[in-house]
């Protein structure tokens, strides 16, 4: 079924950071204003087929700008906004491409000293590296069938040159710059207020309690279960960084 701009929008549930059983499982989360999930084509799998950006649009749920794109068979799909595209550019994806704006190809066909984004870690998944808004990811070089990337944090990876890229870096990038402006605009958002640990009274936090302005009362900060707040407080994972060629900007 060719899908329509209506097909790709339903009303994205919230359940205010309540579990299966009703309890809050994660604070701070209440209802918000109600939003529709837009389907964004992270493979860029429509390979051979020439599309046209028709809109420019908002998304609630993230913090980029989506296109528009309509295909010569008639089909609607969401990508993510080159911060170059227009309205009325056309952009296509295929193994090989013109390097613009939009297009997408692999990784073994865009030259070096590109600028790229939606990459993917894994050929076929769909883009899962620089998605946000004003991401720009470097290719560095090529070697032994990794293509270098430089990420906006200075890391380099190592990704496989048959994975799929979006040419261009994406837009919106001023989004950081936003200002809230009221508290009414983070509830609107679904963002519950924090309140600090020693405001509180005893049976709610390990820091209440005490008489007036008191401390937390104990030797290290706790969290509101009950552990450790300071310190170690992460397992490591079991994941391999043989692909990291050089570590984040500290």
């Amino acid at each position: 079924m060719i899908k329509t701009k209506r097909h790709m929008q339903n009303i994205l549930k919230k359940n205010a950071g309540r579990g299966v059983s009703g309890r809050i499982t994660v604070r701070h989360q209440a209802g918000r204003h109600k939003r529709y999930y837009r389907e964004i084509d992270f493979k860029r799998d429509k390979f051979g087929m020439e599309g046209e950006i028709t809109a420019i649009e908002y998304d609630p749920n993230r913090n980029v700008s989506l296109s528009l794109v309509k295909y010569t068979d008639g089909e609607f799909r969401y990508i993510l906004g080159a911060k170059e595209n227009k309205v009325g550019d056309k952009v296509v994806s295929d193994e090989k491409v013109e390097v613009k704006a939009g297009n997408a190809m692999r990784l073994k066909n865009i030259p070096i000293g590109t600028l790229v984004h939606n990459v993917e870690l894994k050929p076929g998944l769909g883009g899962q590296i620089g998605r946000s808004a004003g991401a720009a990811i470097h290719v560095a070089a090529k070697e032994g069938g990794f293509a270098h990337l430089k990420m906006p944090s200075g890391e380099v990876r190592m990704i496989p040159l048959l994975a799929m890229a979006t040419i261009g870096a994406l837009g919106n990038e001023e989004h950081k710059n936003r200002v809230i402006g009221k508290a009414g605009r983070s509830r609107w958002m679904g963002i519950k207020p924090t309140v600090r640990g020693v405001a509180q009274d005893p049976d709610s936090h390990p820091h209440g309690g005490g008489e007036g302005r008191s401390g937390i009362g104990r030797k290290k900060p706790m969290t509101v279960y009950g552990r450790p707040a300071v310190g170690k407080t992460r397992k490591k994972k079991n994941q391999s960084n043989r692909y990291i060629l050089k570590r984040r900007k500290s």
